[in-house]
């Protein structure tokens, strides 16, 4: 007989060898963990282990928070929300260089306040900008790679599917990595301006610059679109924050507010409300699956003792704890080339989050460094998600046109990862109010 560890070694690579036949990432986990967990304890074991992992993963009240937020985002795109930023923005912005491009990622950003998506960020925001930009004569490449970065807003600027999942996994309060989000997305929002503003000042050609003069009453106006979001977002993390209710009872909250403004506004059809819930349904039911799968793997990966031989060794390091921080940077950029931002979440932290916890480094923090490598995952070739989306929305744009415009934006990724990592405090010091 094997010993435990050479046979969670075994069911790791098999994990990858079924990822790259193509079988989905939850049933290869659920199907190498039960075998595993009949291997190193039994067949009786391992079956009731497998069942109850996904009924108490589908029952477990504060997942609901995920179908809640994806609702938001539905209804926030088809009230009209989305078009309304854009304008804001554009008013604001259009003078500046690149001035529809940095009005895209100010809308992105403001479309992530009440959208827990990063592929609804990109394909709404993708529908409303690009024919803008296109009519400018913006380059494509600074065209799409704004959309496709700005699209990476949703999974960091709450409310944040990635952030959720990662409470999933790691059982660290959702609430609490919501707000630890707000500082470093904004960061990354005006760290992703910068880029464009460097970029035009390098070469003009790629933006030129808009004739048409916005007057002062009009930009005025125009801020009309930016209450109901900004309002949303104070409702919704405000409560959080200030404690007046859950990150499940938030999300009913801004699911509601949503609905009510659509029907207001009279663009909530019987076609857009079934559309946003089967959405809801389809993206909860693949993210409940990966989870369900991970905590059966986990728990394999428990019994080999992997994880923990892992974590001794990595503390028992005469090293930096911030080299082996670099090194797992350095493998989810490497893994973000090739699979989706959630996959490569629930694969990676059940050996990775007890090394982490050996390291003493906290675990909201690396929740944020997580999600800002999952974002670099959503735009890094081949498989960036957030790359086809655009290309889906714009199928005159060749991919690798896409790939050349979301290249600068990775900088600003790491940029940001590397200051929080400098600075923590930009991370923890809203969460750790909440504790006061």
């Amino acid at each position: 007989m094997l010993d435990p560890i050479t046979v969670g070694v075994i069911g790791t690579i098999a994990v990858f060898v079924l990822l790259f036949l193509g079988m989905p990432i939850a049933f290869a986990l659920m199907l190498v963990g039960f075998s595993g967990i009949s291997y190193l304890a039994s067949m009786e074991a391992a079956l009731p282990k497998l069942a109850s992992t996904v009924w108490e993963v589908a029952s477990f009240y504060p997942y609901t928070v995920i179908p809640l937020f994806i609702v938001m985002g539905g209804f926030a795109s088809s009230s009209g929300i989305t078009s309304e930023l854009y304008g804001t923005f554009d008013k604001w912005m259009r003078r500046l260089p690149g001035g529809l491009a940095i009005a895209t990622i100010g809308a992105c950003g403001g479309f992530a306040a009440v959208s827990g998506s990063s592929v609804a960020t990109a394909a709404t925001m993708g529908t409303v900008a690009l024919p803008e930009m296109k009519r400018f004569n913006y380059r494509a490449s600074l065209a799409s790679g704004s959309v496709a970065a700005g699209g990476t807003l949703g999974f960091l600027i709450p409310p944040s599917i990635g952030f959720v999942v990662y409470g999933m996994l790691t059982e660290q309060s959702i609430g609490k990595l919501l707000v630890a989000g707000i500082l470093p997305g904004l960061l990354l929002t005006f760290s992703y301006v910068g880029i464009v503003v460097a970029w035009v000042k390098m070469n003009p050609s790629a933006a030129p610059a808009s004739p048409d003069k916005v007057s002062w009453a009009e930009k005025f106006a125009s801020l009309r679109g930016v209450w109901e979001p900004l309002a949303l977002f104070c409702i919704v993390m405000g409560g959080i924050y200030a404690g007046f209710f859950t990150p499940t009872e938030a999300g009913a909250v801004g699911a509601t507010v949503l609905f009510i403004v659509a029907l207001a506004k009279r663009r909530l059809s019987w076609q857009v409300l079934l559309g946003a819930l089967f959405e809801s349904v389809r993206i909860s039911v693949m993210v409940l699956f990966l989870v369900a799968g991970a905590n059966v793997f986990s728990y394999f990966l428990a019994l080999s003792t992997i994880p923990t031989q892992v974590a001794t060794w990595a503390s028992g390091l005469e090293v930096s704890p911030y080299l082996i921080h670099t090194v797992i940077i350095l493998i989810y950029l490497f893994l973000g080339c090739f699979l989706d931002a959630i996959s490569m979440m629930v694969l990676t932290l059940p050996v990775i989050y007890p090394i982490i916890t050996a390291l003493h480094f906290d675990p909201i923090w690396f929740g944020v460094i997580a999600v800002l490598m999952m974002e670099a995952g959503l735009i890094t070739p081949p498989m960036g998600l957030n790359i086809f989306t655009v290309a889906g929305v714009d199928p005159d744009t060749k991919l690798e046109t896409i790939f050349k415009g979301v290249a600068p934006f990775l900088l600003a990724i790491f940029f940001i990862a590397f200051l929080i990592t400098v600075i923590p405090g930009i991370a923890t010091f809203l969460p750790g109010l909440m504790n006061r």
